[in-house]
């Protein structure tokens, strides 16, 4: 079995989950590489390898060395947000294969490098939002493919999430999200519910996102959890923060549809993507796990839906995605309900037989960039911003991903 000689980047929380994933359900891998700006992270991450499969990789702290090292084919990205595009930008011109994993940009610029690299290098490269493998996510994209939701007219989706621990414990844990809800108020993690539904719009595959509006909340659910928990710690009682704890950005695109997404990460809640499909002969809810249908039967019970929540499972028997139904077959692996195996089992296959990527360039950039123009937006006191076109025209030529082509 051909194997791909990896380095790893970014030895955190993810990067180290991830790590210990790919050292445990992907044969096709070789870690030869790993690497974090902080030396115990890199240390600790290669040991784990050394026990796994007995051989220790190389463990460094600059970036720059694991593009320099001849035992490195691929990448996976998964360090800080600010360091993402740089160092995608520096794989590709390394030529390096790039997985990329997600979070916003920090400007449109940014994005336009990134695709910019691309184009003239050539580099594969894949966008790693696992969220567009999500069993759900798939039977929704299997669901509009077959006409069921007739013509879809509107989408939603949300990153619910309670992370004030994770935030507030941002100097402990070395994570870099502290510095960006105490400096940005903006849409800062879109694609977990932006991405499916792309995917599922075509967006950049014969449809396009055109503008946006953003807005955001008040920022108090930081600074309550902060008194609560840490009131010791007198940086943080004195930090006003930025970031609002609810953002709502609603996007409009070329074909008429409009999505809105929402960023929740401040406030107590349960976890969330609350993925929406709306279309003019049903409606799939994400919050209640259930299809609605333009018939008779179901139209009879709308003040009664309860007794219908979780009835996805029905249609599930006749959609379920055909990636999905070869999945549960061979066995869901992994973590985040096998989302993470699924992609990256996907991103190893196309690198070692050369197949296109499932989530290209022009969606990593077109979906990172509604960071900053959110940002830009919410500071403008929620005007509308054009969304570039980092296509450059060729989105209502290229046509759509096929993921039936996919086998596991």
């Amino acid at each position: 079995m051909k194997t791909v000689k990896t380095g790893l980047i970014g030895m955190g929380a993810r990067g180290f989950s991830l790590t210990k994933d790919l050292l445990t359900e992907l044969d096709t891998v070789k870690i030869t590489a790993v690497c974090d700006v902080y030396q115990d992270r890199a240390e600790q991450a290669a040991k784990l390898v050394a026990e796994k499969r007995g051989y220790t990789p190389a463990a460094v702290t600059d970036y720059r060395d694991v593009l320099a090292n001849d035992e490195v084919e691929a990448v996976v990205i998964m360090a800080s947000w600010e360091s993402h595009i740089d160092i995608a930008v520096a794989a590709m011109e390394a030529k390096k294969t790039v997985a990329l994993e997600v979070g916003g940009a920090y400007s449109v610029d940014d994005c336009i490098k990134l695709v910019d690299a691309y184009e003239k290098t050539g580099t594969p490269f894949m966008f790693m939002e696992n969220c567009c493998f999500g069993r759900r996510e798939m039977m929704c994209l299997n669901m509009e493919r077959s006409g069921v939701f007739g013509e879809v007219v509107h989408c939603s989706g949300r990153y619910g999430h309670d992370l004030r621990e994770e935030i507030a414990n941002g100097k402990e844990n070395r994570h870099y999200r502290l510095r960006n809800y105490k400096n940005r108020n903006c849409e800062n993690y879109p694609t977990h519910e932006l991405g499916p539904i792309a995917k599922l719009l075509r967006i950049n595959a014969g449809n396009r996102m055109v503008s946006l509006t953003s807005t955001a909340s008040k920022s108090a659910g930081l600074k309550e959890y902060i008194n609560r928990n840490k009131s010791d710690d007198t940086e943080l009682m004195n930090t006003d923060f930025k970031q609002g704890d609810i953002v709502t950005t609603v996007i409009t695109c070329a074909g008429g549809e409009t999505i809105v997404l929402t960023l929740d990460t401040t406030l107590p809640r349960y976890y969330s993507r609350g993925l929406t499909v709306r279309g003019t002969k049903a409606m799939y809810d994400g919050f209640t796990d259930s299809v609605f249908t333009d018939c008779e039967t179901d139209r009879a019970k709308d003040h009664e839906w309860k007794s219908e929540y979780g009835n996805s499972e029905k249609y599930a028997e006749k959609y379920e995605h055909p990636l999905w139904q070869s999945y549960l077959q061979s066995g869901v692996q992994g973590s985040h309900d096998g989302m993470d195996y699924l992609e990256f089992n996907i991103f190893f296959d196309a690198v070692i037989n050369n197949k296109p990527m499932p989530i290209d360039v022009y969606d990593a950039a077109a979906w990172m960039a509604i960071t900053p123009l959110s940002e830009q937006s919410i500071a403008c006191g929620s005007t509308p911003v054009a969304i570039p076109d980092f296509t450059r025209g060729k989105w209502m030529l290229k046509k759509s991903f096929k993921f039936d082509n996919i086998s596991l």
